[in-house]
């Protein structure tokens, strides 16, 4: 797959997708890299530490998250689109799910659009990401938990996503599927999406795993957010061993060691 001019061979390694919450209230990070200057800094860090591409948010999407109007989150997101795209050769991808913002985000050199919504929040959203070309993540997300049979439940969701994305014309080859820890499951259904995340693979589509000092390392852990580091080490090991093509973290340079160990392991079976 290329995004932002850069190809990704997504069946021999597991990528680090670096994140910057350029927002004041984000679970983890808010209120940290919100100016422009601060952002740039942890932009380069991520890189030095070996970031593959870099998730740009303007909304905290953390439990209980206040909505942020589309002028406000694409005020947020914009100027630092646009600086970084001038000063890094590193892929954007923009975490949003309004149509509004993704056209924006687009305009000021975004090169991937990231909808925890799946396509199903904004009806336009869709169709921007088909006039634009350019790959997307399609998160599975619910409102409830109301699930009948949990697993399979999660793979119609996401199937009607990419029906979405087809109809509207993105390519088969430009999208990527996120199993959406931390959205619209419980703690065990959470666990349970991570020992499973093979089923995504086998739809025949990437997959990205973003399960970052969320909630189900806390929760198993007891920790707060500060200290969650070793626990998403694990899920990100999970990913590798289950074929995922991307890891969303917070912490690249841990993650991308434990990417290289698990992929050493695995490529000395061959």
């Amino acid at each position: 797959m290329k995004i932002g001019g850069r190809d990704y061979d997504l069946k021999a390694h597991t990528y680090i997708m670096g994140i910057l919450n350029v927002t004041p209230d984000s679970f983890s990070d808010g209120g940290r890299y919100h100016v422009i200057d601060k952002a740039l800094f942890h932009v380069e860090k991520m890189l030095e530490e070996g970031m593959d591409i870099l998730d740009i948010g303007g909304e905290s999407t953390r439990p209980g998250y206040t909505l942020v109007p589309e002028e406000e989150e694409i005020r947020r997101v914009v100027p630092v689109i646009e600086a970084v795209k001038s000063r890094f050769d590193v892929p954007v991808s923009l975490d949003t799910y309004k149509s509004g913002v993704a056209k924006a985000g687009l305009k000021a050199g975004a090169d991937l659009i990231n909808d925890i919504w799946g396509l199903k929040y904004d009806p336009e959203m869709a169709s921007v990401i088909a006039a634009a070309d350019v790959p997307c993540v399609l998160m599975h997300n619910r409102k409830e938990t109301d699930y009948q049979n949990f697993l399979s439940d999660v793979m119609e969701d996401l199937k009607e996503s990419v029906e979405i994305a087809r109809r509207a014309g993105i390519a088969r080859d430009r999208i990527i599927l996120d199993p959406g820890i931390g959205f619209g499951k419980t703690y065990e259904q959470n666990l349970v999406m991570i020992h499973r995340l093979e089923i995504l693979k086998e739809s025949g589509f990437p997959v990205l795993l973003a399960a970052s000092r969320k909630s189900v390392v806390g929760l198993t852990l007891d920790l707060p957010v500060s200290e969650r580091v070793e626990g998403t080490l694990v899920t990100t090991v999970f990913g590798v061993l289950k074929g995922c093509a991307f890891v969303r973290v917070h912490d690249v340079k841990e993650n991308l060691r434990a990417v290289k160990m698990a992929e050493a392991i695995l490529g000395a079976g061959k």
